[in-house]
């Protein structure tokens, strides 16, 4: 007990708990995940492995965990992810022994994953807590996949179909405890953040 108690960081905490948020692409994701992250202490983003090629402004193991093919297929034949998904072409994974450790130090871990890989790690881990964040209206969310001027409009396109269909899942499978939707940022975020807030509250009442 006294070495555990040597080990504690200044930011571990006693209620742990595994968050799930998760939205189509061009929803804001990312922007309300790492918001959540800075408002509540003893937060972890968990950052996925991915071959996904990476991208100037990457930053490996800041926004992935960048491996090749055979790399990751050795990884899955070992169990070593929570969940994994084939997306686009490309393979996304959650690191599982990670993702225990810091839910075994009283973290709270949170995982940006889609709807396919929401339900596997809810199968796994019922108890986590998921958000989802959708937009204002299907031409809205269109709007800003062509705002990013990433792609070309086939695979804009492409996008918006996936999104429509990523959306009629989330609803569909009882994975997500809210919906919340980003019309306008601050207001998403406080949303996510109070969300997420009033969850750990309720856990800690015991109720």
């Amino acid at each position: 007990m006294i070495e555990a108690d040597r080990k504690r960081l200044p930011t571990d905490t006693d209620d742990g708990m595994l968050l799930i948020i998760s939205g189509p692409s061009g929803v804001g994701k990312t922007t309300i995940t790492r918001a959540v992250e800075r408002s509540i202490p003893g937060s972890v983003f968990s950052v996925s492995a991915t071959t996904r090629v990476r991208k100037p402004t990457d930053v490996e193991g800041v926004d992935y965990h960048f491996v090749d093919d055979a790399t990751f297929d050795a990884m899955i034949a070992g169990g070593e992810f929570l969940e994994w998904v084939n997306l686009f072409g490309k393979k996304y994974g959650t690191p599982r022994k990670w993702v225990e450790e810091h839910l075994a130090r009283g973290r709270m871990v949170i995982l940006e994953i889609d709807v396919v890989g929401a339900i596997k790690v809810k199968g796994q881990m019922p108890e986590a807590f998921g958000l989802f964040i959708e937009p204002p209206s299907e031409e809205t969310l269109l709007q800003r996949l062509r705002d990013r001027k990433r792609e070309g409009e086939d695979e804009i396109q492409r996008r918006f179909a996936e999104a429509k269909r990523e959306m009629d899942e989330a609803h569909q499978s009882g994975v997500y405890d809210r919906f919340i939707v980003n019309d306008q940022l601050e207001k998403a975020i406080g949303d996510a953040v109070g969300a997420v807030l009033g969850e750990r509250m309720r856990r800690r009442g015991g109720k």
